[in-house]
C-alpha cells in the first residue's frame, strides 16, 4: 500500500490551495479529483470578480484556477483525476478510492485535507408543489449548461433564492437574450453579496422581491408558469397575495450544502449549522490529522477566502504529516467559541492551547441584517474584543482576528474547556 504524507480530497479552489501549501512545508503530497479536470466549480465560473484579495487584480474563475494549477505543476504534486474516494478510515487514515485506471485500490496518508466543496439544495427540499416538468433547474446546473456546453436553459425565467449563483444567472440569461421576470427570495433579506444586486439585478432592471415565494409550478412537460406568494414571518404563504407569472423556466437558487457523506462515515463531528466539520484554528477536526477547508467546511461568499483558509488546512496538514508521523496526544486545553446575539456560527469553533499559540482568524456569519452594530467578544461579562461595523448581514462573511496577547492572556485565566461568546451588541 503506498503511503503519502498528504492526501487532498477535491480539486477545486480549496484543494489546490491546500496542496500547493502542504507541497511546500516538504511533504509530499497527493491530489485527488473526481473530475476530468482540476478546478472544480471555477471551470463554470466566466465572470469576472475572482481573485482581488489574493492576485490583488480582477479575473474569472477559469484564470484564477489556472493561477494555482500553473503553480501545483511547478511544484509537480501528482493528480489522480477521474478518482472517487469512497471512504476514509479516520484513525489510520487509509483512503478506499477507485478509477479506472486501477479500479479499487487503497493508500495511507498521514494527514488528509478535506476540500471536496459543496452541492446545492434541491427542488425535493424545498416542498413546492406541482409536477416535474422540463424546465426546472438549479441555478448551478444552468450556470454549467450556458457557459460550459453552450446551451440555453430557457428564455422566459423566474428565479428563486437571491443566493449568488442565481444573481449571477440572472445577468448571465438577460445577457444572452432571455427574460428574467423577477428573482423572489422568501427571506427578508438577500442571501447573495450586495455588490452582486447591484450589478446583477439593479443595473439591468430585474426585480428582487423579499418575503416571497413560489407556492406552485404550473405545466407537465414543460414549465408554463409558476404561483407567487408573499410569506409572514414564520414564512407562510399569505392568502390573498397570490400571483401568476407566465414563464418556461424555474431556475432554484436556494443554498447550498458541504459535500460531507465521506467526512460523517469516518467519524468527523460536524457542526449542525454549517453542515460542515467542527475545527480548532489549525483547521484540524475532531480526528487527529484529519484536517476541512474550504466549502465542505462552511459556504464562502468569496472564492479567494475558500484559498486562503485551504493555505492553512495545507500548511498545518503538511506539518503534521512531517512532525508528528505517529499521531499526538490530544490538546489539554481548549478554548469554546460560543455563538450568541446574533451571530450564527464561527468557524474556528474551538482554539486550543497547547500546541502553540499565533493570531487566530475567527470568521463568522450572523443571522439577520444589522446596523451601527458591534461584534463583540466576551469572557464572562467582561468584554475582552470589539469591532464596530456600520451592517452585517447574512449574505457577506465577517471576520475577526483574534491577538496572540489575548489567546496567551485566555490561557492562563480560563479555567480547562471553559468558552468565550461572540454576539452583537449596540
Amino acid at each position: 500500500m503506498k503511503t503519502w504524507d498528504v492526501a487532498v480530497i477535491g480539486g477545486g479552489p480549496g484543494g489546490l490551495a491546500a496542496a500547493i501549501e502542504a507541497k511546500k512545508t516538504g511533504a509530499e503530497t497527493v491530489i485527488f479529483e473526481r473530475g476530468d479536470k482540476l478546478g472544480g466549480i471555477l471551470n463554470q465560473c466566466i465572470h469576472t470578480g475572482f481573485g482581488l484579495h489574493t492576485f490583488k487584480r480582477e479575473l474569472t474563475g477559469p484564470e484564477y484556477a489556472a493561477e494555482f494549477i500553473r503553480e501545483a505543476e511547478s511544484l509537480q504534486i501528482p493528480v489522480m483525476l477521474n478518482t472517487f474516494v469512497l471512504n476514509i478510515h479516520g484513525e489510520s487514515r487509509v483512503i478506499t478510492a477507485m478509477n479506472e485506471e486501477e479500479g479499487l485500490f487503497t493508500v495511507k496518508a498521514k494527514s488528509v485535507v478535506l476540500a471536496m466543496g459543496c452541492r446545492e439544495r434541491p427542488r425535493g427540499m424545498l416542498n413546492i408543489p406541482g409536477f416535474r416538468p422540463g424546465g426546472i433547474f438549479s441555478a448551478g446546473t444552468a450556470q454549467r449548461l450556458l457557459n460550459v456546453d453552450g446551451l440555453m436553459p430557457g428564455k422566459d425565467v423566474v428565479i428563486l433564492g437571491s443566493g449568488d449563483i442565481g444573481l449571477i444567472m440572472a445577468r448571465r440569461i438577460t445577457l444572452e437574450g432571455g427574460k428574467v421576470h423577477l428573482v423572489a427570495e422568501l427571506m427578508p433579506y438577500s442571501g447573495g453579496l450586495k455588490r452582486n444586486i447591484v450589478q446583477c439585478l439593479d443595473d439591468f432592471g430585474i426585480p428582487l422581491l423579499l418575503s416571497h415565494t413560489i407556492t406552485q409550478i404550473r405545466g407537465k412537460d414543460r414549465v408554463e408558469g409558476v404561483t407567487l406568494s408573499k410569506v409572514d414571518e414564520n414564512f407562510k404563504p399569505i392568502k390573498g397575495t397570490e400571483r401568476d407569472i407566465p414563464c418556461d423556466t424555474v431556475l432554484f437558487s436556494c443554498g447550498l450544502i458541504p459535500e460531507n457523506e465521506i467526512s460523517a462515515e469516518c467519524g468527523v463531528k460536524l457542526s449542525p449549522i454549517t453542515g460542515g466539520a467542527e475545527v480548532n484554528q489549525f483547521l484540524e477536526t475532531n480526528l487527529s490529522g484529519i484536517f476541512a477547508c474550504g466549502n465542505v467546511l462552511h459556504v464562502h461568499d468569496l472564492v479567494d477566502f475558500v484559498s486562503s483558509e485551504a493555505s492553512v488546512a495545507g500548511k498545518n496538514a503538511g506539518k503534521f504529516a512531517l512532525k508528528n508521523q505517529g499521531g499526538e496526544n490530544l490538546p489539554q486545553k481548549e478554548i469554546f467559541i460560543h455563538c450568541e446575539k446574533g451571530v450564527r456560527y464561527t468557524v474556528p469553533q474551538k482554539i486550543c492551547i497547547s500546541r502553540g499559540l499565533e493570531d487566530v482568524t475567527v470568521r463568522f456569519r450572523v443571522g439577520e441584517v444589522r446596523s451601527n452594530c458591534a461584534i463583540t467578544l466576551r469572557c464572562g461579562d467582561r468584554v475582552i474584543l470589539s469591532k464596530k461595523k456600520k451592517i452585517v448581514s447574512p449574505g457577506e462573511m465577517e471576520t475577526l482576528i483574534l491577538p496572540k496577547a489575548l489567546l496567551e492572556e485566555l490561557a492562563t485565566t480560563l479555567p480547562f474547556e471553559n468558552k468565550i461568546t461572540m454576539g452583537l451588541e449596540e
